[in-house]
């Protein structure tokens, strides 16, 4: 028999006399089970039914033909015909390919009716060949499951969301709003100067909103530095350079002015700021130096005579590094330098040195390049920055912890240098909450990508059964659960440290230990939260459109800034360990002794299944049970 052509099958395919049968020759080649022998024994079955016409026949042999198999795009075209027929019927999710052929027969041939020749043809093929039984999913009869798939949750989406927005429920509804806006709509595929430009506009966006300057002191702001903490995180659900840019501006220039400077720099500065009409930078790290603030070697040398500072850049390496805002917009910048007066070296203050005009000309004894393109965040204009000697009033020390007056004297209401240097970086810490937090928010963003897509996407399932939702395969719960409860656990833990933060009766060392140890394990399960749900989405997760590809790159630069993870968790190892010294300090040999007995003994203890298992339900769910178990692992 020859191969039939394309036209032929398409004209047999049109042909009403064969549509009762056509789901079942898909359903033939699309199953992958069926030998010559099978084939020839449907097409058998229907030649024993003398009342079907000859050429119905014909062409269903021609199909059913395992020399000359159609084409995968002669299954594709016939897949789609039978397909738009199922779509317009109403039929059980589980039609057998029999009860379809009659029923797109009924459905679309003029004469509207089925001979009991094909009927009886139908259901005899179904009965001989058992897996012939439901239709393939492809053909349509679960045509819905194409559809967007929705699941109702079986809790209150409201309390639920009224409890993660906490008591800053106000500020993250309004930050919502505001990205909700047409000109908010992530930019696709822009040049980095592009990129840049339409960041700095959006940031101006949320400036003329007054989110800008949350935290900044009466009158200039309401002083609320946990309101601005939360409108931080929750930009951290779109765009990060944004969210990058908005942190350097208000948080740390703006922030800088606000906490080391006085009444005199608030009025000067704090308005045009809050604005976004002065962009400023925050020029801390240097080259040579990376986070270590204390060895930075950039000088501010008071000159008696012309009453000014003269910041001075003395070598290639203490070039200020990785500046946001330095390279395009910057004007004004916020520089870490030591203070030299009267010879003397009296360690790292912050000083206020113009690096462009309002024009955005760079300006004399400054040099200013560009860090130009990076792994991420491309909207951010990092840049570095060298002061040749450039002259600034005296009045530019931000002087809240340490002036010098119009003598050349220097004075402090501090006056331990240690204690004086680490009020006056205080600043970091409130980087370190907000970076942590936008991390968290950054994880958030992917789980509900990928979950979503979960409940979508079907792949693979029982033979000629349904497909199965990636969400029900227990491999992909694994995945992404323990990852959404993990995020859960970290949003509430931030939420608590926000309010510790904006709390100024907090223990200020021991912020600092949470901030550190929260930030570092936050981005750190950040990263790895963006990596699994990108591979949860499988291929749809490496589209741009998609962003977690985007996320990733952004959010990979959150594990090295406001400073690198390992040194953070460092910095927490040695407070525990501070702590655990202390205990010991006011201890006689004999308390010693008794403490130590009783932490082997509660070593002992916590080793042995039978002291540490409970069968008690209502004991696991206890808060304080749970508590004490963190606590115990802690020490």
């Amino acid at each position: 028999m020859s191969k039939p052509t394309s036209i032929e099958l398409v004209t047999s395919v049109d042909d009403p006399r064969l549509r009762p049968f056509l789901p079942l020759i898909y359903t033939a080649w699309s199953d992958g089970e069926f030998s010559p022998e099978e084939l020839d024994g449907i097409c058998g079955v229907v030649a024993g039914y003398s009342a079907i016409d000859t050429d119905c026949q014909t062409a269903l042999q021609r199909w059913l033909n395992a020399e000359h198999p159609p084409s995968p795009d002669e299954l594709e075209m016939l897949r789609r015909r039978v397909a738009g027929w199922v779509a317009a019927l109403d039929l059980p999710s589980d039609t057998a390919v029999a009860d379809l052929g009659l029923a797109i027969a009924t459905a679309t041939r003029a004469e509207a009716s089925v001979t009991d020749d094909e009927s009886g043809a139908l259901y005899e093929i179904q009965t001989r060949y058992g897996p012939l039984g439901p239709a393939p999913a492809e053909l349509g009869t679960r045509i819905q499951l194409r559809k967007i798939e929705t699941r109702q949750p079986l809790f209150d989406v409201d309390k639920l969301t009224a409890i993660l927005d906490g008591r800053h429920h106000q500020v993250r509804s309004r930050v919502r709003n505001v990205l909700a806006g047409p000109q908010f709509t992530y930019p696709e595929q822009l040049e980095n100067d592009e990129y840049r430009e339409w960041v700095l506009s959006r940031a101006r966006d949320l400036a003329s909103q007054g989110l800008g300057t949350l935290a900044f002191p009466p009158p200039y702001g309401p002083g609320d530095p946990a309101s601005f903490v939360a409108a931080f995180a929750t930009l951290g659900h779109h765009d990060l350079s944004l969210l990058t840019k908005f942190g350097v501006q208000f948080g740390l220039f703006a922030g800088s002015i606000a906490r080391l400077g006085t009444s005199s720099h608030h009025a000067a500065y704090l308005e045009a700021a809050g604005s976004l009409h002065l962009p400023g930078c925050f020029a801390m790290t240097e080259t040579g130096h990376g986070s270590n603030v204390r060895d930075l070697e950039t000088t501010a040398t008071y000159d008696a005579e012309g009453d000014e500072f003269v910041v001075n850049t003395p070598h290639d390496l203490a070039r200020k590094d990785y500046i946001g805002n330095a390279a395009a917009h910057g004007q004004l910048a916020v520089a870490f330098a030591r203070l030299r007066v009267r010879d003397t070296d009296h360690g790292v203050h912050a000083i206020l040195v113009p690096i462009r005009d309002h024009e955005g000309r760079v300006l004399s004894g400054v040099t200013i390049e560009d860090n130009s393109a990076k792994g991420g965040l491309n909207g951010v204009d990092n840049g570095r920055i060298w002061f040749d000697n450039v002259r600034v009033p005296r009045a530019n020390l931000l002087d809240r912890f340490a002036a010098v007056d119009d003598s050349g004297a220097y004075a402090s209401d501090i006056p331990n240098a240690d204690r004086r240097f680490f009020t006056m970086i205080g600043t970091l810490v409130g980087g370190r909450v907000s970076v942590g937090a936008a991390a968290v928010s950054v994880a958030k963003s992917a789980l509900t990508t990928s979950i979503r897509y979960a409940h979508r996407r079907r792949q693979f399932g029982p033979l000629r059964g349904h497909e199965t939702l990636l969400i029900d395969y227990p491999i992909h719960q694994q995945e992404l659960i323990p990852r959404l409860a993990a995020t859960y656990a970290f949003h509430f833990a931030f939420e608590r440290l926000i309010d510790k933060y904006a709390d100024p009766g907090t223990d200020q060392r021991r912020l600092e230990t949470e901030a550190a140890g929260l930030k570092a394990l936050a981005t750190w399960h950040a990263l790895d939260t963006i990596q699994a749900a990108r591979e949860a989405c499988g291929g749809q997760g490496y589209l741009a459109i998609n962003r977690l590809t985007a996320m990733h790159s952004d959010a990979d630069i959150f594990t090295t800034y406001e400073g690198d993870n390992t040194v953070l968790l460092q910095l927490v190892a040695k407070a525990l360990l501070t702590e655990f010294r202390q205990q010991f300090e006011s201890m006689n040999v004999t308390a010693v002794a008794r403490h130590v007995f009783h932490r082997v003994k509660s070593a002992v203890a916590e080793a042995s299944p039978i002291t540490i298992g409970t069968s008690n339900a209502e004991e696991l769910k206890s808060a304080s049970w749970q508590l004490e178990q963190m606590r115990r692992r802690e020490e």
